[in-house]
């Protein structure tokens, strides 16, 4: 049963990524973001405490997080390919507790991506106001300027899309995710995502054959 965990800074693909992955292998795509969203949502007794933190606007503790996270994972019978967990070295090695006698068939997927290019990714990314669709100004436009092609809803920028607050969240990351590396550094795999999707995606793939051979 294979396991994939992604991990990259914001802009790096990680979403699209773990898609085309878990189509490629019949996986589960757990994005913990969405994850959070749906127990907010259903109003489950773990949304309404993580809301509790939500509306103060701080973060949701690693306990919440990592409770949504088992109880998803306990409910899966396939593999799975984890996107957005984990954010820090305590759920990581809360992950390492959870997959320890699963530990051969988990490959950890770093997206290895340049300021130069995430700036250029997240600053032209719109998104509909209405049903929530992505589109980039240069790689992905909408047949028409500002609005949807899916239901015609008007796009906008996210606040934090904005190439200042981009480098303040792209600092933010790096100093949150080194000791993670540090930590997989044994096993990570380390991968170019500068480059189109095709060819991240490719490379990918290449990576987890090899690592197959030597396992």
């Amino acid at each position: 049963m294979m396991r994939i965990v992604i991990l990259g800074p914001p802009g790096a693909g990680k979403g699209t990524q773990a898609k085309s992955l878990a189509e490629k292998f019949k996986l589960t795509h757990i994005s913990t973001g969405d994850l959070l969203r749906e127990n907010v949502k259903e109003n489950t007794a773990l949304g309404l405490k993580a809301k509790e933190f939500i509306d103060k606007g701080e973060l949701v503790p690693d306990e919440l997080v990592n409770e949504m996270v088992t109880k998803k994972l306990n409910s899966l019978k396939d593999g799975f390919v984890l996107d957005g967990y984990p954010r820090n070295l305590s759920q990581a090695k809360f992950l390492d507790s959870l997959l320890k006698e699963t530990r051969r068939d988990s490959f950890i997927i770093y997206l290895d991506t340049s300021e130069k290019v995430v700036i250029e990714r997240l600053s032209g990314r719109r998104i509909c106001s209405n049903c929530q669709a992505i589109y980039h100004i240069k790689n992905m436009p909408p047949k028409k300027d500002s609005l949807c092609d899916v239901c015609r809803g008007t796009l906008y920028q996210r606040p934090d899309d904005t190439v200042e607050m981009i480098k303040k969240r792209l600092q933010v990351y790096l100093k949150e995710t080194q000791p993670i590396l540090d930590y997989y550094s044994d096993r990570i795999m380390r991968i170019s995502a500068d480059e189109p999707k095709e060819i991240v995606f490719r490379q990918i793939l290449e990576n987890i054959e090899n690592d197959l051979h030597k396992k």
